[in-house]
């Protein structure tokens, strides 16, 4: 890690291009270069230099005594391997704080724990960039954020059109970032210096960018909106498993028969197991498609199974037996056992049924919809972030009996601003007067 002793660390390279004002009574940065209308600077190593990547327990020590001596937000941000790896554990941490420089952690030698690290965590703001993605990975190595800042949140609620790390870098602080490997195989090693440089460049923006959408989000009226949405990202824990997740093959609409649903199964179950035991994403060990193909063609033969085009491939031809297995027990399962397509789900049914089915529902949801279009168009915030859209569903099909809209929302999850900002417009939306 590359300290700036007690000083706080380096100015920033750039001022933040100041808020400016746009319809409807929100404001904006702006758009292209700073607030003056200069080109974007960009970005090409490190302003401190590219860092040691740490690797054992007592570089750890060192990064977290340097990490516990800065002051202010720290900047974090996870590299893993998905579409590589069946894990989505970290294969790289980078972490940045004023007076402490920047750190890039290496978690495969230290065993994937990086709890050496959590006490210099435990406390200070976590600023990191669309935070739902990289936490649950985080969580895995040992460390959790006891606030948070998502510079992508902040972006979507204040209303800028693009809210990726890039676009948003170059239009709030003028500061252009390379496009580069976040879609990499981070699993490789050694890792190459410009993967490294574009890993440590990442940190390098974010405190400076949580500072102007701050800026921007108070400027706006929306930053205690914000800070209960990141409250509410940092809080939601892993998502429940899925039930039946093999139903989400691609392709599987072509499949009606009850025994091809079973070899859909059963290939998806085979090839889960070895992904899993080999630690390789699933569709590299076999695309879905193929997986569709091997039901719908039922072969009753290795043979035939190799005569099919993913299976003719040497790799495929090596686990012919074991693909053939698992299509074999779906031949063979008891009609009883067979899966059925799949069950109506708990919820409302999907709306293009809702005209035929229940118009009142229909013409409640039209309304709703309309309603919080206004307030998106008014407030610039998207109308998914006004209100998780299966909720407002759920709303519209089944409205509360004792008409009490903002509890309804509150037991769907709906944040307090949410509830404030949408409710008087939810039940206007689902007054008498708007059915046929």
């Amino acid at each position: 890690m590359t300290s700036h002793g007690s000083g706080g660390g380096p100015a920033p390279r750039h001022a933040a291009a100041g808020p400016s004002a746009v319809p409807g009574g929100t404001s904006g940065a702006a758009s292209d270069g700073d607030a003056e209308g200069n080109a974007p600077v960009p970005l090409l190593r490190p302003a401190d230099g590219l860092p040691e990547v740490v690797r054992d327990a007592a570089a750890l020590a060192d990064t977290a005594a340097a990490l516990a001596a800065g002051s202010g937000p720290i900047a974090v941000d996870a590299e893993r391997a998905s579409g590589f790896r069946y894990s989505q554990r970290a294969y790289l941490v980078q972490l940045r704080r004023a007076g402490s420089g920047t750190a890039l952690v290496d978690p495969v030698p230290l065993g994937g724990d990086l709890t050496g690290l959590a006490p210099a965590l435990d406390g200070p703001e976590w600023v990191l960039h669309a935070a739902s993605q990289d936490l649950p990975c985080l969580a895995e190595a040992g460390l959790h954020p006891a606030r948070l800042f998502d510079t992508e949140l902040a972006g979507r609620l204040a209303g800028l059109p693009r809210v990726g790390l890039g676009p948003l870098t170059e239009r709030m602080l003028g500061l252009t970032l390379e496009k580069g490997h976040g879609a990499a195989d981070w699993s490789r090693r050694p890792l190459p210096e410009d993967w490294l440089v574009y890993a440590a460049l990442d940190v390098e923006v974010l405190i400076e960018l949580r500072d102007a959408l701050a800026a921007l989000l108070d400027e706006q009226g929306k930053l205690e909106w914000a800070l209960e949405e990141f409250e509410a990202v940092r809080t939601a824990g892993p998502p429940p498993p899925r039930a039946d997740p093999w139903r989400r093959t691609s392709g599987i609409h072509k499949v009606r028969r009850p025994r091809a649903l079973a070899a859909v199964r059963a290939l998806w179950e085979a090839r889960d197991r070895l992904a899993a035991e080999r630690d390789v994403a699933p569709g590299r060990v076999l695309p879905d498609s193929a997986i569709v193909e091997a039901a719908v063609a039922s072969p009753t033969s290795p043979k035939a199974l190799s005569q099919l085009p993913v299976f003719r491939g040497r790799a495929q031809r090596r686990l012919e037996s074991y693909w053939f297995g698992a299509l074999r027990s779906a031949q063979t399962l008891p009609d009883a056992e067979l899966p059925r397509p799949a069950a109506a789900t708990d919820g409302p049914p999907p709306v293009s049924r809702w005209a035929d089915r229940d118009p009142a529902a229909a013409a409640r949801l039209s309304a709703a919809r309309t309603g919080l279009s206004e307030l998106s168009d008014r407030w610039s915030v998207p109308v998914e972030n006004l209100l998780q859209p299966d909720l407002l569903r759920r709303l519209c099909w089944t409205p509360p009996t004792d008409g009490d809209v903002p509890a309804f929302l509150e037991r769907g999850g709906a944040r307090n601003w949410q509830i404030a900002l949408t409710a008087p417009v939810l039940e206007k939306a689902l007054s008498p007067r708007q059915e046929p």
